[in-house]
């Protein structure tokens, strides 16, 4: 009897994007050959609205937990908080190398410290057209790109079953305020070879054209340095963008103005960037933030956080006049050097109100250009990558669906393109790429130091709290007869103010009262079931009275 033949094995490479789709930012995705796992960025997200009290977002990480031994690392494509600001909680439960450029692993590096995982982090520095192998089934290749901040890497990763593109956050800068243009001979070079995946940058994708080149910034502030001769200049940007940082300080130097710089994430990066040789600082030109004062208002100029219109940042609080060292007054000019994340525009539209109030002069025309690519950069680097299966990254859900339109229109099959989800698990062979099934994914927040102890319940509680406000119902029983000893005494809290509303108050205690004589006619002393009849009882009181809803905490206590 002949043998059977062996069948040929199938590669078989798992994507699976635990954030950055369908949303802006808290980008990272998970990539799974056999038992081996590699984690491409890990980034953090700004709260909405509706998220009271959370400081910040990040992934949901269960499906990594599960599978920790297979994780071999993770590689970083540039410094933004939404590529790495989650590395710091993720590594206190998942404690593998990353990988990234030096000016990534300089900003990582501050985390790392401030949390006290710096000893115990293994990282790699690595450097831009650089390959190194990652586990077996992994060979990563650094690809040079240009972005808002410099060091930023597209990457080729190699696996068993083809070669996967990730673009990172990118665009095509013909003329970048340091180093070289994005290696666009590399991508051409990748595509002719053959491309299984391509996981494209989709935030500008709605934007038609390209994104101007970061040097007419540069001439913007240039000429609001000259107009402004005798005004003290502000600049709000973020700290990340370390090019503009450049181009501000160029600018101060070229009509002598000394400048300091305000707020705590951009002393770090000025420090790291420059300590890194990212930042060319002219000697001298740096003073302290407490000695503007001692100088004329033409001669200064202030680099600083809070172009988004976060509550904490140095420029929101300055137009709330709660800042220590600067107070804007009359004549000050003030440069807000980026655009609005989206959901970022109502908050920062307060900001400008105040700073006019104040007498100050906003200038936000042509202060900034966008580190993304628009759609005839896309165009391109579709053409030059000429990928197999397209996987849209980097954006909500419209612009997801409007790359993948892109990708149609350049000669794409639309069964060849997979508009995912977090959570969801692709599949791809060299033939195929198809949805397998889904892991554990969404929103892990954090308040203070407490990560994931905020959930949907405690979010929902503080909604109802900060809509209808909350009333306390004290009663004391006594132990054995449960009979009623004091009380009922109500507490309002963002509900009414109790002095204006003493009538109301006094027909709620009677509401109580009621209620507490009904438990005792019927014998009953379990306090669970008290507190529930006091409660409905009450917030039917308070709805007929006055349509609104406020939290009613009862409290027993016993004599």
């Amino acid at each position: 009897m002949a043998a059977r033949k062996p069948r040929n094995k199938v590669n078989k490479l798992k994507i699976i994007p635990l954030g950055g789709l369908g949303e802006i930012g808290k980008n990272m995705t998970v990539f799974e050959y056999e038992n081996e796992i590699l984690i491409v960025d890990c980034g953090l997200a700004f709260p909405d609205d509706d998220m009271l009290g959370i400081d910040i977002v990040i992934p949901d990480i269960t499906y990594l937990r599960r599978n920790v031994q297979k994780i071999k690392g993770i590689v970083l494509t540039h410094g933004h908080e939404d590529h790495i600001g989650a590395l710091p909680y993720v590594l206190q439960e998942i404690n593998v190398p990353i990988y990234g450029t030096k000016l990534t692993l300089g900003l990582v590096e501050n985390k790392l410290r401030e949390h006290r995982l710096l000893r115990t982090t293994k990282r790699n520095c690595v450097t831009q057209g650089q390959t190194v192998k990652i586990g077996n089934n992994f060979n990563v290749e650094f690809i040079r790109t240009n972005h808002s901040i410099a060091d930023a890497v597209a990457l080729a990763i190699t696996t068993p079953a083809g070669v996967v593109v990730h673009s990172g956050d990118f665009k095509i800068d013909y003329t970048p305020i340091r180093g070289e243009m994005i290696d666009l001979p590399r991508f051409a070079a990748l595509g002719q070879k053959g491309v299984l995946a391509l996981l494209a940058d989709s935030t500008n994708v709605e934007k038609p054209g390209y994104t101007p080149t970061e040097r007419l910034v540069a001439q913007r502030f240039d000429d609001i340095f000259s107009s402004k001769l005798d005004q003290r200049i502000m600049v709000a940007t973020f700290a990340s963008n370390v090019d503009r940082v450049q181009q501000i300080i160029d600018s101060a130097h070229k009509f002598n103005r000394k400048v300091a710089v305000i707020g705590r994430s951009m002393v770090n990066v000025v420090k790291t960037a420059s300590e890194l040789g990212y930042l060319d600082i002219p000697k001298n030109i740096l003073i302290d933030i407490n000695a503007v004062n001692r100088y004329k208002d033409g001669q200064v100029a202030i680099i600083m956080t809070g172009s988004q219109g976060e509550p904490m940042a140095a420029l929101s609080r300055m137009a709330r006049s709660e800042h220590r060292q600067v107070e804007i007054k009359q004549g000050d000019v003030i440069i807000l050097s980026s655009t609005p994340i989206p959901g970022n525009e109502k908050t920062v539209a307060e900001v400008v109100n105040d700073l006019f109030k104040k007498g100050a002069e906003v200038i936000r025309d042509d202060t900034h250009v966008s580190g993304h690519a628009a759609e005839e950069e896309l165009k391109l680097f579709h053409s030059l990558v000429k990928p197999k299966f397209f996987m849209p990254a980097h954006g909500e859900y419209r612009h997801l669906h409007k790359h993948a339109e892109l990708a149609m229109e350049l000669g794409m099959r639309r069964k060849d393109i997979a508009i995912a989800s977090i959570g969801e698990v692709y599949e791809l062979t060299h033939n195929t790429c198809r949805l397998v099934g889904t892991v554990p994914s969404g929103n892990v927040l954090v308040d203070g130091l407490g990560v994931g102890d905020v959930g949907n319940i405690v979010l929902r509680d503080r909604r109802h709290l900060s809509q209808d406000g909350l009333l306390v119902i004290v009663i004391t029983l006594q132990k054995n007869s449960g009979v009623v000893v004091a009380g009922p005494d109500i507490v309002s809290r963002g509900f009414v103010y109790v002095r204006e509303s003493e009538n109301l108050m006094d027909e709620a205690k009677k509401v109580v009262r009621k209620s507490l004589d009904r438990c005792e006619s019927k014998q009953i002393k379990e306090w669970s079931q008290i507190k529930s009849i006091v409660r409905d009882d009450l917030r039917e009181f308070v709805w007929q009275k006055t349509k609104r809803s406020p939290m009613i905490l009862p409290i027993i206590m016993e004599v």
